[in-house]
């Protein structure tokens, strides 16, 4: 079992940036990849940004290519998501979430899909203005 306890939220202009933080508690960390989803009102959730166990390889959806950093340190149990100029579409609740797959390679512990992962944080509230 792990808890996920997500931070970092807030209220921003268009154009700002905002880093969000999962804590993670409970088993090794590094045995988890670890994936950063979103829901908008009245949307479907939506993958953002996975990261392997070791932190070595990352996937973002396209909408956030070259303005999201998803890392990790394995040592403070810890994932962030480093959003910059961000825009009024990216309004949501993020969640971050994990995936137990401790006898994967690195490559086999990133997924996009949300039935990959086995455990969810609470979300933390992300707006935009314009």
């Amino acid at each position: 079992q792990v808890q996920l306890v997500e931070s970092g939220g807030g209220l921003v202009q268009a154009g700002g940036s905002l880093r969000l933080s999962c804590a993670a508690s409970g088993r090794t960390f590094s045995s988890y990849g670890m994936g950063w989803f979103r829901q908008a009102p009245g949307k479907e959730r939506e993958f953002v940004a996975a990261i392997s166990r070791s932190g070595a390889i990352t996937r973002y959806t396209d909408s956030v290519k070259g303005r999201f950093t998803i890392s990790r340190d394995n040592a403070k149990n810890t994932v962030y998501l480093q959003m910059n100029s961000l825009k009024p579409e990216d309004t949501a609740v993020y969640s971050c979430a994990a995936s137990y797959r401790p006898a994967s390679s690195d490559y086999g512990s990133l997924f996009v899909d949300s039935f990959r992962y086995d455990y969810w944080g609470q979300g933390t509230q992300v707006t935009v203005s314009s």
